[in-house]
């Protein structure tokens, strides 16, 4: 591997193929994991309100992780970050299923746990991607790989579907699913050709790196973050209360499956041209987009409770998450210099995980424990969307304002 990106996009399209693949095949236990959760969490907690709990855990793992894993990968290589990723996939799945076979709820959180380290290196792969991409072919080859998801969201929930009660213990033949998923998946990043350490060009001057206060003090980073919490926080609170609100109200397990493929599906699909409208219409307002959808997807929530009405919600979630968040991560990598990479990236997915954790949480909660019904609960989830769409609708709404009169010309 080189010490610096070279500008050629071949290579950058070639580390995108693996990277997709990559989304495609590991990322496939995301929505495994995230309609299993709540259900196995249901059976193994002590507490109702406990029951989101074990998704919760993987999104805390998640952000704990980010603060080491992204510094770790800019000094040694993405492919050791993503190699780790697997292996903590993988040892988190044998957890879970451990948990399940001894009734251990705390066994299943750690796992939970553990797994929030795979899923921290998973958020990378976009950044990778960019890595040794030109700045015109940059946009597109983010929304390229998220849109490996589309794979995720066909191949994670039929697995799932076959290999639910494939054992006497329900959920066991899941987490076996998923433990597969990640060991296979580590041969991928054999392929990948990414460069290690920090991009320089001997013509510039070295400039000192920023503190993070230095860096949060950038309005377009702050606006940048903040978008991409809101856009995952919001889409993890609904999603994560989904498979329970649909058992809940009486539809079976499979319709919670097929609820949340068609989700991931309008999570992923959008990608394969999501790139295209950044580059022409600016990511800003792509994000503004993404706000809105994810605003008509809770007041779709709240309009009932029918298989319909699950589904669009679902579907506008997904869309909203989709514009949302990669454009947020397009607005982020145009707002700080190469050096700052490892610094921003590890930052940003912090505080991204640290408000999804928070979303799924408080999920549990407000689906279980804020109303005697199951329909109550799902309007309280619905509900609580606004006011962070409102904190992040008016952000950006400044940010756009602030510049335009920062490149306005001066007047006489």
């Amino acid at each position: 591997m080189t010490s610096a990106p070279i500008p050629d996009d071949r290579r950058a399209k070639r580390n995108t193929a693996f990277l997709v693949a990559a989304q495609a095949i590991l990322g496939a236990q995301m929505p495994i994991l995230f309609v299993i959760g709540g259900l196995v969490g249901a059976e193994l907690s002590p507490n109702a309100c406990l029951a989101t709990l074990p998704i919760s855990l993987i999104v805390f793992g998640s952000m704990t992780t980010a603060p080491w894993i992204s510094p770790l990968m800019q000094r040694r290589g993405r492919r050791a970050g993503f190699v780790i990723g697997g292996i903590a996939g993988a040892l988190g799945a044998g957890l879970g299923a451990l948990g399940l076979m001894l009734g251990s709820f705390p066994v299943l959180l750690l796992g939970s746990y553990v797994t929030g380290i795979y899923m921290s290196a998973q958020g990378f792969y976009r950044f990778a991607a960019a890595d040794s991409a030109s700045d015109s072919f940059r946009p597109k080859a983010i929304s390229w790989v998220m849109a490996g998801g589309l794979g995720a969201a066909i191949i994670g929930p039929q697995l799932n579907k076959a290999v639910l009660d494939a054992f006497a213990i329900p959920f066991l033949g899941s987490y076996l699913a998923v433990m597969a998923l990640n060991l296979g998946g580590l041969f991928l990043f054999l392929g990948l050709d990414l460069p290690v350490g920090t991009p320089s060009d001997p013509k510039i001057a070295p400039v000192p790196n920023r503190s993070r206060r230095a860096l949060l003090r950038e309005p377009g980073i702050l606006v940048a973050i903040l978008c991409a919490m809101v856009s995952y926080g919001l889409m993890n609170l609904v999603m994560t209360s989904t498979p329970l609100a649909v058992v809940g109200m009486g539809h079976g397990r499979d319709h919670a499956n097929d609820i949340v493929s068609a989700h991931v599906l309008a999570m992923y699909v959008p990608s394969f041209f999501t790139g295209h409208l950044i580059a022409r219409f600016g990511a800003a307002r792509i994000v503004g987009t993404g706000l809105a959808l994810l605003g008509a997807a809770g007041l779709t929530g709240l309009s009932g409770t029918s298989l319909p009405a699950f589904y669009a919600t679902l579907i506008l979630l997904g869309l909203g998450w989709n514009f949302g968040f990669i454009g947020a991560t397009a607005m982020l990598t145009s707002e700080h210099r190469p050096e700052e990479r490892g610094v921003v990236q590890g930052l940003n997915d912090t505080l991204v995980f640290g408000f999804v954790t928070l979303a799924s949480l408080s999920s549990g909660g407000l689906m279980n424990c804020s109303g005697g019904m199951p329909a109550q609960g799902w309007f309280s989830v619905n509900s609580a969307m606004f006011p962070a769409l409102a904190l992040a609708g008016g952000a950006l709404l400044w940010l756009r304002n602030r510049r335009r009169v920062t490149i306005a010309p001066s007047r006489p």
